[in-house]
């Protein structure tokens, strides 16, 4: 059983990363292996839209991205995780969003049954935050899957997430709920 995350902030030691480490921690502890990518240290190149896409084999744009999608492809959970820039997910998230639009034009989809959504807003922008990463589950109308979401605030630009004890509970809790989800449904076989 595994569990990928995807970590969009350019900020290595920022909020939405901390919180999803909490997250990964208690996932670790339950026996479930873990792996992280963080976007900002990876090479990435914005989908350039090929009409010809869902005739190729394979995508044309030979960076980092086609292995993150492969490792999140066989996934069983994934978390995606994002600071809130203007009221969205960050550009590093929705490069590999974007990028994703190839598994779609191929009918390949993940396999992941949960996903832990972390938004660190500065004062709004997470609901719609979470609204565009729920897009890496799928189209409408497919299996549905099981969100788990954390919105926290640091509380100001200077302050960081470590030092509110409720925020850092609750991204522990995220992993703990992921991990409950996964265990039941791996012994349900």
């Amino acid at each position: 059983m595994k569990v990928v995350a995807i970590c969009g902030s350019p900020r290595l030691e920022g909020n939405s990363n901390y919180l999803a480490d909490q997250a990964l921690e208690v996932l670790k502890s339950q026996g479930i292996e873990t792996e992280k990518f963080n976007l900002n240290q990876c090479k990435m190149t914005p989908c350039q839209g090929h009409p010809d896409c869902p005739t190729l084999k394979k995508c044309r744009l030979q960076d980092d991205i086609p292995g993150i999608i492969e490792k999140m492809m066989k996934a069983d959970g994934l978390i995606i995780a994002s600071p809130v820039y203007f009221f969205s997910i960050c550009a590093q998230i929705k490069i590999l969003l974007d990028r994703t639009y190839f598994l779609f034009t191929h009918s390949q989809h993940f396999k992941a049954g949960c996903y832990g959504l972390i938004a660190v807003q500065g004062s709004e922008g997470a609901e719609r935050a979470f609204q565009e990463m729920q897009h890496f589950a799928g189209f409408p109308g497919q299996t549905p899957q099981k969100f788990f979401k954390l919105k926290a605030s640091a509380g100001g630009p200077d302050k960081h997430v470590k030092d509110n004890p409720e925020i850092v509970q609750k991204a522990r809790d995220l992993g703990r709920h992921m991990a409950d989800f996964l265990l039941t449904a791996d012994s349900k076989g």
